[in-house]
């Protein structure tokens, strides 16, 4: 049994030990094996690649294909050997290199070298790396790759121009004096940020504006092609551009001034030949930084005038737009006068076919060509002329063509009819101013002064002048513009013989009514009138006169008062003209500063007015002293706001025809303002979407117009009470058409006196009747919106006679009650409202038989008539039954409808008639209504 077992123990260690060897053998195969492999491959990749040893190479920025010289390809000579003679790789080295190269064919080597990202080449120009090629080994994995030696790569960024040129500067400064030609007035300077010398150089500077005086070179100098002036242009503003050497364009040009120093002239320096003026500023100082430039000559005196010429501005300057009439009682003078030239409107209307003449709106002026006239009617025409009266006017005339002029008539009073005579007239003759005035033999029997001559320049130098003619028979004085003239030349004649034949008052010509076969006029005006009018009386002063005439706009001098006494100066009346005289340079530089234009017109007219300044020197013992040229400015006043003028008030007014008779206050609730619209301080814009802000300023006439059919004389009247005008400057004029208030004063005054305006009728009249308010500014220059008034009469009798079945029925008719009280008991009201009842149910009566009886009317008529009140007296108690006259017809139209059975309701009920409380000691029997519903028919 031991044996066995040591048997099998021996058989084991056997095997175990065969195992071994096996497994040692295999091993030793394996090392074999790999050493072979080695050994086998070894002797397969025998070569490292092959490129060349340098390259060079171009990148356009901005893109990433590198083009190389030579080509990258690398060569192996284990080809054509799989793996180990193809090529697989490049490795690029170097610090920061931007580039990677990629293999295109791994048996012909081809490679490609490309940028990473975009290439700037305003950041590096150049860049120089390393770069190596490397084979693909003796297998896919790439064991045993073999690389190439080191080669060096260059590569040149190439530039784009993509930058534009720029200045160094916005704007350049030069200077040059007048006269002189320059090489070089300054230089500009441009840059680029391209990086390739093509691209950042500068090859070219141009100058952009035209028509220009200057030249630039490819250096940017800048010169002028011809001398220049200080008073021709003292200031140049030229644009020049830069091109770089790809000629691409500067993105922005620069801008180069160029300032003229004049040569050294004596003259006015540091005012400007435009002076804005805004309406409502007041005094505004015309030359506030002016200096007389002497040129170092020694001055021992100056004189210098300043002259304001407003001839543009309406007649002659801005004055007081009103008429001759209203300005007349605003100066103080006596009322009475007759304006000959008024606007047209429905009164005043033979100017009508006058033409007016260019000026600004609210100047009343009439051009006269030698073929119109118009005739003043008579009730115009003053009939209290004695031996004292004044003719006034404003007269713009020049010279008449032809060598034997006839006569041109402004004014003439001759017969109407039959005759020819003259009674009085005022004409220009040979540019002489003649007034003819023959008095009545009644008067006198001798030879008396007829004929009064002027002669003067005003007359034919085609300007406005302000004529008064003053007469104190037989003393006759002129005024032009507030002087005093007197005749050259005074002739006499026989008085007229008086007589019945009726005269003629025309302006702008004469009538010849007599001794011809046909009446007509003769001796035309040519040239233009204003302000036509004549008043008795004598003019009362001097004052008055400078008043009519004044100006509103002129030179102010104020400031001068603080000079001290080394300037003198002296201001026109007019205050257009002012003269200043100094020793002291200082303070005559001082006192022109001072000078300031002002303008007191509330509306001023817009326009230019027109500023010179001449100057007188001397010098301190010179032979040759400086001379100092004029100047001239413009003061421009600028366009003011414009008011806009609303009437507001009722609309409609329905009235009984019986209340006429006493008159109607047409206008009580009239209300009359005046806006205009804020200015933007920055626009300086009038009109648009700013905010209204009212003002308040006068106004100079309000017209009432009757429209339709005239009011009937001695039927229909409108009046107004004279102490209604106590107080104010206005007065009225009446006729059928209408009523005319004028005068200048305030919108309050007008107002507070249009709402005194009462519409009288004495008898019936039309139904209707309608009247329009229309009120102005200045002569018409501002007109209000107009107001229409439409007053509704209704009329009693008709309300019984005439009913309608063919207009729609009312809604409704309401009865109202007048309270009646007694203060006995209330035992005593029983009576008094028994009465009532009785005569309610009477009236309910009479109602459904008028609806009867209007169902059986022809349907004819298209009138609105109202039935009458009806007044019934019961027991001593005036208890009144009122039916609704239909006030409106609005009202009838928007009434509230009343319901079928309501109606039915009212008609079966009997009287309501409300319980009065015992307590009460009296009782009031208040306003009860009763609503009826009509059928199909209207009751009238």
């Amino acid at each position: 049994m031991f044996l066995l077992c040591k048997c099998e123990r021996d058989q084991e260690e056997q095997k175990d030990q065969r195992s071994f060897t096996t497994m040692r053998r295999i091993l030793i195969l394996m090392l074999l094996a790999l050493g072979l492999s080695c050994a086998r491959a070894h002797r397969v990749n025998k070569h490292k690649p092959w490129i060349e040893s340098s390259y060079h190479g171009i990148i356009t920025e901005n893109t990433d294909a590198v083009l190389l010289d030579p080509p990258l390809v690398a060569l192996d000579k284990d080809a054509p050997v799989p793996y180990a003679g193809e090529i697989c790789g490049f490795h690029v080295q170097g610090l920061s290199a931007p580039f990677e190269a990629v293999v295109l064919n791994r048996t012909s080597g081809e490679g490609r070298l490309r940028a990473r990202g975009p290439i700037d080449c305003e950041r590096q120009r150049e860049f120089t790396f390393i770069i190596q090629a490397h084979d693909c080994g003796t297998g896919p994995e790439g064991h045993a790759e073999k690389r190439s030696h080191k080669a060096v790569v260059h590569v040149q960024v190439g530039d784009v121009n993509e930058f534009s040129p720029v200045f160094g500067q916005r704007e350049y400064h030069g200077s040059v004096t007048e006269g002189k030609v320059y090489d070089s007035i300054l230089q500009v300077q441009a840059s680029d940020q391209d990086c390739s010398p093509q691209y950042s150089q500068i090859c070219n500077y141009q100058i952009s504006s035209q028509d220009t005086a200057f030249a630039v070179d490819r250096n940017g100098n800048i010169r002028n092609t011809e001398s220049l002036s200080f008073d021709k242009k003292s200031h140049y503003k030229i644009r020049v551009t830069a091109f770089d050497c790809g000629q691409k364009r500067a993105a922005q040009d620069a801008v180069v001034h160029i300032h003229v120093k004049p040569v050294c002239k004596p003259g006015w320096q540091g005012w400007s030949k435009l002076v804005d003026y805004e309406p409502g500023m007041g005094s505004k100082l015309l030359f506030p930084k002016m200096h007389l430039e002497t040129c170092a000559g020694s001055v021992s005196w100056i004189r210098a005038t300043v002259e304001l010429e407003t001839s543009a501005a309406g007649r002659g300057c801005d004055r007081q737009s009103y008429s001759e009439r209203s300005l007349q009682k605003l100066c103080g003078a006596s009322s009475g006068s007759t304006d000959l030239l008024p606007a047209s409107s429905s009164v005043f209307n033979w100017t009508a076919t006058l033409v007016m003449d260019g000026g600004r709106d609210s100047d009343l002026t009439y051009r006269f060509d030698g073929r119109q006239a118009a005739k003043i009617p008579d009730w115009v025409v003053p009939q209290n002329l004695t031996h004292q009266f004044t003719i006034t006017t404003w007269m713009k005339h020049g010279p008449s063509p032809g060598q034997r002029a006839e006569k041109e008539t402004l004014l003439c009073n001759s017969d109407k009819t039959e005759m020819n005579r003259h009674h009085y007239s005022l004409y220009v003759h040979n540019c002489r101013l003649v007034f003819l005035l023959r008095t009545d033999y009644t008067q006198t029997d001798s030879f008396r002064p007829a004929e009064f001559h002027w002669k003067l320049e005003q007359i034919c130098d085609k300007e406005w002048h302000y004529y008064v003619i003053s007469i104190d028979f037989p003393v006759v004085t002129l005024y032009v513009d507030g002087v005093t003239f007197d005749p050259y030349l005074v002739t006499d004649d026989w008085p007229i013989h008086s007589s019945q034949i009726h005269v003629q008052l025309t302006v702008g010509a004469c009538w010849q009514g007599g001794e011809v076969s046909k009446a007509k006029f003769t001796q035309y005006f040519r040239g233009s009138l204003s302000g036509l009018t004549i008043r008795p009386g004598k003019i009362e002063s001097q004052k008055i006169i400078s008043c009519l005439q004044a100006c509103k706009e002129g030179l102010d001098i104020t400031a001068l008062e603080n000079l001290g006494r080394r300037i003198k100066f002296h201001l026109n009346p007019a205050q257009s003209l002012v003269v200043m005289e100094g020793e002291d340079l200082e303070q005559m530089n001082a006192a022109l500063r001072k000078v300031s234009y002002i303008n007191s017109q509330q509306f001023p007219t817009k326009g230019a007015r027109h500023l010179r300044i001449s100057t007188a020197v001397q010098c301190f013992g010179e032979d040759v002293c400086i001379s100092v040229p004029d100047i001239e400015a413009v003061v421009m006043v600028m366009q003011p706001s414009e008011p806009r003028i609303t009437i507001n008030g009722a609309e409609h007014l329905t009235v009984p025809a019986s209340d006429l008779a006493l008159g109607l206050s047409l206008f009580r609730d009239l209300h009359i303002i005046s806006t205009v619209t804020k200015r933007d301080s920055q626009t300086n814009t009038d009109h648009g979407s700013g905010a209204f802000k009212e003002i308040t300023h006068n106004l100079d006439y309000c017209d009432i117009m009757v429209l339709g059919e005239e009011l009937k004389a001695g039927l229909e009247s409108l009046g107004l009470h004279h102490s209604a005008l106590l107080g104010k400057h206005l007065e009225y004029t009446n006729s059928s058409t209408g009523m005319s208030i004028y005068g200048v004063d305030s919108i309050s005054h007008y107002t507070e006196v249009i709402r005194q305006v009462r519409y009288q009728s004495r008898q019936a009249v039309d139904s209707v009747r309608t009247f329009r308010l229309t009120c102005s500014e200045l002569n018409g220059r501002y007109i209000s919106d107009q107001y229409t008034l439409q007053v509704n009469i209704l009329h009693s009798e008709e309300a019984i006679e005439y009913v309608n079945h063919a207009m729609a029925p009312p809604k409704y008719m309401q009865m109202s009650y007048p309270t009646v009280i007694d203060s006995n008991s209330y035992s005593s009201v029983v009576p008094a409202i028994a009465t009532a009842v009785i005569v309610l149910c009477i009236a309910a009566l009479l109602v459904a038989l008028m609806n009867v009886y209007c169902l059986n009317q022809p349907q004819n008529q298209e009138h609105i008539h109202t039935l009458p009140e009806k007044q019934a007296d019961c027991d001593g108690s005036s208890l009144s039954i009122t039916v609704n006259p239909l006030e409106s017809f609005q009202e009838l139209q928007s009434a509230e409808e009343v319901t079928e059975e309501e109606e039915e309701d009212d008609e079966e009920e009997d009287c309501d008639i409300s319980d009065s409380d015992e307590e009460e000691t009296s009782t009031s029997f208040v306003h009860h209504q009763t609503r009826m519903q009509w059928g199909t028919s209207t009751l009238h």
